[in-house]
């Protein structure tokens, strides 16, 4: 036995006998969360300059910022989606394992294409890079997991934007997660995390240019940025001020199963994202999001759908994407979630089976060249002895 479930046992008690006035607590600060909503609603310009502010002393703020619609918005899917092309991508990888016998990555990047109005089937579109040698060496050493990442995000995107370009009519696509591209801004990882910024911004310019739709959809969010805008908003400049609301999160806010802000199918306000990044996505680029509740009658499930400026900026192209993630969430029934990123993951994910293939793969041939090849750390081969459970 591993865990010793008396310890754990004690613990689990304990959390038992503190959740009723933790719910008290959350109870409460959900209710003010609510007033403060109504109360700041159409006050706009006032929750621009309290962000700026706030902004101005802490420049890592990270919160909502209202555009041009007040707080308490609520816009019903188009109730007829124009023909488009949709596309979505979604990426996997094998990371560097010091304690395999070789050292590789991979990076996997599953596209469906699915042509609105033509009757064809969705296209597949997959692509994989082998890194080896050299190519996993950085200027700091190794290359880390988080930089594998950071390639794959790239790639997901970037592939989009190739499969895109000779597409006439209404484009639409989206990947998994924010729009923003993350990774090491800062530490080791700095220099190729600005690197793959600038191509990304790139990309992000030609699909501006082309009038593609383009969108970073986010499920079960966790970031509490509307309600950090509401504490912002009530507070007098002290820190103290800013914990009013601990435990009230955005998905509650437009999802409370009783009387939910969003009713199906609907969506929020559209916000501008404050955050660091403002300073790299500029102008037509500037991150703006959503929330949007593709859940049922009963059971609502709102999630954040991230969006560059000009989307917002454009009704049109606004009501495509909006209309365009409902119809996909619909297709899977009572878990909602976009059909076509759900088969771009299936093609893109790689299995321990398919890890084990391309490692003999590369063995064989290096050894066909007459090439050293290590052998496996014995912390790993111990590990996978007969009866092992753990990794």
């Amino acid at each position: 036995m591993s865990i010793n479930f008396q310890q754990i046992y004690v613990q689990v008690k304990d959390i038992g006998q503190g959740a009723r006035e933790r719910r008290l607590q959350k109870e409460q600060a959900q209710s003010t969360a609510r007033r403060l909503l109504e109360r700041y609603a159409d006050e706009l310009d006032f929750l621009r300059a309290k962000v700026e502010a706030a902004r101005a002393a802490d420049p890592t703020l990270r919160c909502a910022c209202p555009l041009n619609e007040t707080l308490a918005s609520s816009y019903p899917p188009p109730a007829s989606l124009s023909p488009a092309v949709l596309l979505a991508a979604d990426g996997s990888q094998i990371n560097p394992d010091r304690h395999a016998a070789v050292q590789f990555c991979l990076i996997n990047v599953g596209a469906i294409v699915l042509r609105g109005g033509s009757g064809a089937a969705p296209e597949i579109h997959t692509h994989s890079q082998l890194l080896y040698g050299e190519e996993l060496e950085t200027q700091t050493g190794t290359m880390t997991e988080r930089l594998v990442a950071l390639r794959r995000d790239l790639k997901e995107r970037s592939l989009l934007e190739e499969l895109s370009r000779d597409m006439k009519g209404a484009v639409v696509t989206f990947t998994d997660g924010p729009i923003e591209l993350w990774g090491g801004r800062d530490g080791e990882d700095a220099r190729a995390y600005q690197d793959a910024l600038q191509s990304y911004l790139s990309l992000l310019s030609r699909m501006q240019a082309r009038g593609v739709v383009t969108a970073g959809y986010v499920d079960k969010p966790s970031a509490n940025l509307v309600v950090r805008l509401l504490e912002i908003a009530s507070s007098d400049g002290g820190q103290d001020s800013l914990s009013n609301l601990r435990g009230v999160s955005d998905r509650w806010l437009y999802g409370e199963k009783t009387a939910p802000l969003l009713p199906p199918g609907h969506r929020s306000a559209v916000f501008g994202l404050q955050s660091r990044a403002e300073k790299e996505y500029q102008g037509r680029l500037a991150l703006c999001f959503f929330y949007l509740n593709v859940g049922a009658e009963g059971h609502p499930w709102p999630v954040r759908v991230e969006i560059p400026r000009w989307v917002a900026e454009d009704a049109q192209k606004l009501d495509l994407l909006h209309a365009a993630l409902v119809e996909q969430c619909r297709m899977m029934g009572s878990r909602p979630y976009p059909y076509l990123l759900h088969r771009a993951h299936e093609v893109a994910v790689v299995g321990l089976e398919e890890k084990y293939q391309v490692e003999q793969m590369l063995i064989q041939e290096l050894r066909r060249q007459e090439q050293e090849v290590d052998h496996g750390s014995y912390k790993q081969s111990a590990k996978n002895l007969p009866g092992r459970t753990r990794r």
